[in-house]
């Protein structure tokens, strides 16, 4: 392989990217768009759950209960009903997630400590937010629960009675729980590892619909260096865009980067390699821009949206998809990236994963310059 052939290719694909304007818009303002957007629309963090309140007690004690859900951030009261058929309403209308029936013996109840019935009606449409307002319910009512039992005995022994357990829960690497400290990581991964793949997709198909590839055959380059050299620009634009998400990651989201920078960069090369080759291993095989970009889309954005572990647990997928999971490079690469942003560990506890990220890209490039012939037909 000699160098200045690869340059002569790499300075030719250059030209070619700068000069069509597509090409860059791809290749940088998609990317940034697409963080941009999922960062700000995608968050799986449920607060102020619209609720709807009939106070059938109208005491006291009833409006103190109520109190506890909206002094809280999970829950927002939109609006007070007379009956079950306005609950109903909200709940159709979408105006409410939750109605809470406080029944009219509530004060009798908790002042001589006999349970109480307090309804709350779910709307299960959206299964997730459901179970967890579920969640926020249960532990509210239990709060307030706890301080009348509290306050009673208080009144009776003289003094608050001591808790059997002292439980202090405390969260490691993500202690506000935020959704965007792992969504933002994961979501560098599943673009880079579609637009990688797209760009490169385009390159080899490209020169034989447009006819240029018989000029190239004729040529002293070789395959190697042919692969090489188409490979290198877009590397070094899927580099720029790393560095972009990582600014719009620290800056723009305030993700936390724990780790060390030198070793995120490493990875991600090695990630981006393998996945641009995987674009060009496409481009070759298919032979037509509208097929090769297809097939790189859905060959790359499902599997990685859905099986990398960067939206749903990959614990609870069946197993036979869990092994599936282990073909998946985002997958190894959502982890590399979750595990230097969030907990700032290296590669003493990642080896492994950015192991099989370099084997990957060793195996995407040997398979392209495998599949590449320089022959017509």
């Amino acid at each position: 392989m000699k160098p200045i052939r690869v340059w002569a290719i790499a300075r030719k694909e250059s030209i070619h990217i700068v000069r069509d304007p597509r090409s860059l818009g791809m290749a940088i303002a998609i990317p940034m768009l697409l963080l941009l957007l999922f960062g700000y629309a995608l968050t799986l963090d449920v607060d102020n759950v619209p609720l709807i309140a009939w106070d059938q007690s109208g005491t006291p004690a009833s409006r103190e209960f109520l109190a506890y859900f909206t002094g809280s951030r999970y829950f927002e009261v939109r609006q007070f009903a007379t009956d079950y058929r306005e609950i109903e309403d909200a709940i159709d209308r979408g105006d409410a997630l939750v109605g809470l029936v406080v029944p009219r013996d509530f004060a009798e109840g908790a002042k001589s400590l006999t349970p109480v019935r307090v309804q709350a009606i779910v709307d299960g449409s959206d299964s997730n937010t459901a179970t967890i307002a579920m969640g926020y319910l249960d532990a509210i009512s239990m709060a307030y629960s706890q301080d009348i039992l509290i306050e009673q005995t208080r009144r009776v022994v003289g003094k608050a009675p001591g808790e059997p357990i002292d439980f202090r829960p405390r969260v490691w690497f993500n202690a506000d729980l935020e959704s965007k400290n792992y969504i933002i990581p994961g979501l560098i991964a599943v673009i880079m590892m579609v637009i990688a793949a797209l760009l490169t997709s385009l390159t080899v198909s490209k020169e034989w619909e447009q006819g240029t590839m018989e000029q190239l055959i004729s040529t002293p380059v070789t395959g190697p260096e042919l692969i090489t050299g188409k490979l290198l620009p877009y590397f070094a634009v899927g580099m720029l865009d790393v560095l972009l998400a990582v600014l719009m990651g620290e800056f723009l989201f305030d993700v936390p980067l724990r780790g060390n920078v030198l070793l995120l960069f490493g990875v991600s090369a090695a990630f981006l390699a393998g996945a641009l080759a995987l674009g060009m291993v496409i481009s070759i095989v298919a032979k037509s821009q509208l097929l090769a970009s297809q097939l790189a889309m859905i060959l790359t954005f499902l599997p990685s949206f859905l099986l990398s572990g960067f939206m749903y647990a990959i614990g609870n997928m069946p197993p036979p998809v869990q092994v599936i999971t282990y073909l998946i490079p985002a997958r190894y690469f959502v982890a590399l990236l979750k595990g230097i942003y969030l907990k700032g560990v290296d590669l003493e506890v990642l080896g492994v994963e950015a192991a099989l990220l370099v084997a990957f890209a060793g195996a995407m490039v040997f398979l392209a310059i495998s599949k590449f012939r320089k022959q017509l037909g």
